[in-house]
């Protein structure tokens, strides 16, 4: 009974072992992708808020002037510290420390850019339980400006309306589909955003259609009145991340919903959050107001495994996006060369 014990124990750990494998514990051949991937892993299991932080560090990098790590620059010569971490539209960035660990590891076998992306392709592969999994390749530079002007000027605001959205996406820089803005915006699956960002949809004239409930719910957590107190709250951007209470008070079933109710997790619930009205920014509502946009948001509700595919290549051109003033490799990817010391 004790070998028969032992050997029934071994082979649950080996079962384990494999079962995981593909979201925890992958292994690359690229000595500088390995080193990342450790080093992600090590920092959820830290803390998990630090995932869906990474995976939001790519878009905010790569959609100003291509992946060239600019969102990580302190400070430049030509911009001084208003850089693009200031930016309005940048509030909330985080998972700027992994990065700087990172770095510490690879020194000058790579980039930060490439770094960056990495690391957000291995928390999206970690967040959707080895589901979102895509490969990518080294070889981008670093550059040596970052203006938050810059970044206001390009990255889309929580308010935009549909057409914003979609001349923002379109535009010969980025130059995404109606298609890939809806895969992309399933990203707000995972992360928090803060109450700056989503008064609109609290209260006056122009409060584009939310659920009474959840918005009751929001009002009564994050009151607007609070930024006038020099205070900007955050909540989870899912429902289905936040407390029972909140959820019991917003009239929030993610069963009832059909969605996964483990917290975290990167997958397509925000299509069902959509489409019920219970979603943040107006940017997520304003996909229901043109007529494409609104049938790949039931496309991806109803087809969870075209989601997790069309994301990771949404992904994977979004971290190819050139960039245009990359010039060097980095000693700290908080500095450009010029500044090291």
């Amino acid at each position: 009974m004790a070998k028969l014990n032992t050997t029934v124990l071994s082979l649950c750990v080996v079962l384990a072992f494999l079962t995981g494998q593909s979201a925890a514990g992958r292994y690359y051949a690229d000595k500088v992708q390995d080193k990342v991937r450790k080093e992600v892993e090590k920092a959820i299991a830290y803390n998990p808020s630090v995932g869906p932080a990474l995976v939001r560090l790519v878009f905010h990098d790569c959609w100003v002037n291509g992946c060239d790590g600019s969102v990580l620059l302190d400070k430049t010569p030509t911009d001084g510290t208003n850089t693009e971490k200031k930016a309005v539209n940048n509030i909330g960035l985080a998972g700027f420390e992994v990065i700087d660990t990172i770095k510490q590891k690879v020194g000058g076998d790579a980039s930060c850019a490439d770094i960056l992306v990495f690391a957000g392709r291995d928390a999206a592969d970690i967040l959707s339980g080895g589901k979102i999994f895509y490969t990518l390749t080294g070889g981008r530079k670093d550059g040596v400006s970052s203006s938050a002007a810059a970044a206001d000027a390009t990255l889309p605001s929580s308010t935009f309306d549909f057409n914003q959205l979609q001349n923002n996406f379109g535009a010969a820089n980025h130059g995404f589909t109606v298609e890939e803005l809806v895969v992309l915006s399933g990203a707000h699956s995972i992360g928090v955003a803060h109450l700056s960002s989503y008064q609109d949809r609290l209260a006056g004239a122009d409060v584009t259609p939310i659920d009474s409930d959840y918005q009751a719910a929001l009002v009564k957590v994050t009151p607007p009145g609070l930024l006038t107190q020099g205070q900007d709250p955050t909540v989870p951007n899912n429902a289905r991340d936040a407390s029972s209470a909140f959820q019991k008070a917003a009239a929030y079933d993610p069963v009832k919903l059909g969605v996964n109710p483990t917290r975290g997790v990167l997958d397509n619930s925000y299509y069902h959050n959509t489409l019920e009205n219970k979603v943040l920014f107006k940017s997520d509502w304003v996909l229901r107001t043109d007529s494409f946009a609104a049938g790949k948001l039931e496309e991806y509700k109803n087809n969870a495994t075209e989601w997790n595919s069309d994301f990771a290549d949404a992904m994977v051109k979004l971290s190819n996006l050139p960039a245009l003033q990359g010039k060097e490799i980095r000693k700290s990817c908080r500095f450009t060369n010029q500044q090291y010391y």
